[in-house]
């Protein structure tokens, strides 16, 4: 006679459940915070700018090396910090990224003179890219399925906030003017701030695994020339007139890189852990994606300088509106990613090119409407947040593809690339459409029309990553197109 008896099912315990939830939550509010005050801290300098000119008596240049230094150190240091976590531990990076952050926003409240603000803002950059290397790595490796997918949606989300912070918040601090002290709160508020999230990463994030290993010093200092070549006359040079030496410095740059990418071949040819490893550009897709992702953000910051331009020197706005009218950009930025986290995989691969697409249609439309005489106003706004949506949606869907195709040991490799890419993509992309803004406009008359040509130039652009973006998706995710497996990657997230 047959047994009817249910076969025993093992139930994992609601509270270890519970408590794992509350983990996973802790370690993500830790790793989110993190870069959301990274992300705010490159906007409040340039809002507190005029504050600390007049109020430390600084030079043209000091306050260039204040609100560029920051970025300019935290694109370098990148790739370096997320080698840096994967071979000390990323828990004990981030908790040191974020203790030189407090340490160095402390300092950039409390300084005297500007020198010595120039000095915190470096440390700074510094401390926020060893902090923000190692968000992606957490994600990555604390989280699986539909949990990573969400978690990996918050990140953009994050990033817009921090903008939206950045451009109200500062202001409004500074505003304030509290106890007389003008634009110091903008980085004092930093301080509790990071106390708060040093407690979550303590108590809640793992320590993760450690892959004890000598760093590649070698190609630390050849990717830190080289990065340094090629942003440092970016950063540097429009404002200073594109003197020789930048002409120099980005002739240098191509050499540089390509020195770097034969050294590191011969570091894994010869077993060695290379700092930019080119076994993982080398797999399927991973490269185009990430050329894709930068030229796409490059577009947002080259709109984010090109439209200041437009709206205070062409229509005579104040800085204050300039800033609030990219509210609907950053804010429309954060909407795609949450939403993306609940869908199917095979949306979120198609959210990559698609998403540039919409950019390129916002950029175009915002130079059909220049041309047609309407220069600023609701029309303006909606395109702007049309751009934010498109672009949000293509980095939370590149995002969540690039993850989901290399495995977990090339997760530091993969976040040093990814944020290094778009940071550079963001400092070339200024410099480049900025330059030929300023071509085109000699004088306020001109400037509808040189916005409009500029958005032509972007719209191209944009269409360029869109290609890139689906070069990238179709030679890695097939799978989820056509149901023929893709590689493990794909397997792994489209089972989701």
């Amino acid at each position: 006679m047959a047994s009817t008896q249910s076969p025993v099912q093992e139930v994992t315990p609601v509270p270890a459940q519970a408590a794992k939830t509350r983990g996973q939550r802790g370690a993500l509010a830790a790793l989110l915070g993190a870069l959301f005050l990274g992300n705010v801290d490159v906007a409040v300098a340039n809002i507190a700018g005029p504050s600390i000119r007049s109020g430390l008596h600084a030079s043209g240049s000091e306050l260039e090396l204040i609100v560029a230094g920051y970025t300019l150190v935290y694109a370098v240091l990148l790739v370096t910090s997320a080698r840096l976590g994967e071979a000390r531990g990323y828990r004990r990076m981030f908790l040191a990224g974020l203790a030189g952050f407090t340490v160095a926003s402390l300092a950039c409240g409390l300084a005297p003179t500007a020198p010595v603000l120039v000095l915190a803002r470096l440390a700074a950059g510094a401390a926020a890219a060893l902090m923000s290397a190692q968000v992606l790595p957490g994600i990555q490796l604390g989280f699986t399925g539909r949990a990573r997918a969400r978690a990996l949606g918050l990140v953009s989300l994050m990033l817009s906030a921090g903008a939206v912070a950045g451009q109200s918040l500062g202001g409004l601090l500074i505003s304030a003017d509290v106890l007389g002290t003008t634009w110091r709160p903008v980085f004092l508020i930093n301080v509790p701030t990071c106390l708060a999230l040093m407690w979550l990463a303590w108590r809640f994030l793992p320590g993760g695994e450690r892959q004890p290993r000598r760093i590649d010093l070698a190609g630390v200092a050849v990717l830190t020339v080289a990065m340094l070549l090629l942003v440092l006359p970016l950063t540097l040079g429009q404002d200073a007139g594109w003197p020789v030496w930048t002409v120099i410095c980005l002739a240098a740059s191509g050499p540089a890189f390509m020195a770097l990418w034969l050294l590191e071949r011969a570091v894994s040819a010869r077993g060695g852990v290379p700092l930019v490893d080119p076994q993982l550009l080398a797999r399927p897709g991973i490269a185009w994606g990430l050329a894709g992702q930068a030229v796409a953000t490059g577009t947002y910051f080259a709109m984010l300088f090109t439209l200041a331009l437009y709206l205070q020197q062409g229509l005579g706005k104040s800085a204050a509106y300039s800033g609030l009218a990219l509210l609907s950009w950053v804010a429309a930025f954060g909407i795609p990613g949450p939403l993306l986290g609940n869908l199917p995989a095979w949306v979120r691969v198609l959210a990559a090119p698609a998403g540039s697409v919409i950019l390129a249609a916002a950029f175009a439309g915002l130079a059909a409407v220049l041309w047609a005489g309407d220069t600023s106003g609701v029309l303006l706004m909606t395109l702007l947040g049309l751009g934010g949506l498109g672009l949000g949606a293509g980095f939370a869907g590149m995002l969540s593809h690039l993850t989901s195709s290399v495995p977990d040991e090339h997760a530091a490799g993969l976040s040093g690339l990814f944020n290094t890419g778009t940071r550079a993509g963001g400092v070339v992309g200024t410099a480049a459409f900025g330059t030929a803004y300023l071509a085109l406009v000699h004088h306020p008359g001109q400037a509808a029309r040189g916005f409009a040509l500029v958005n032509v130039m972007l719209a191209v652009s944009a269409l360029a990553a869109a290609g890139m973006a689906g070069l990238s998706v179709r030679r890695r995710d097939a799978f989820y197109l056509t149901g023929q497996p893709g590689g493990a990657g794909s397997v792994r997230q489209g089972t989701g």
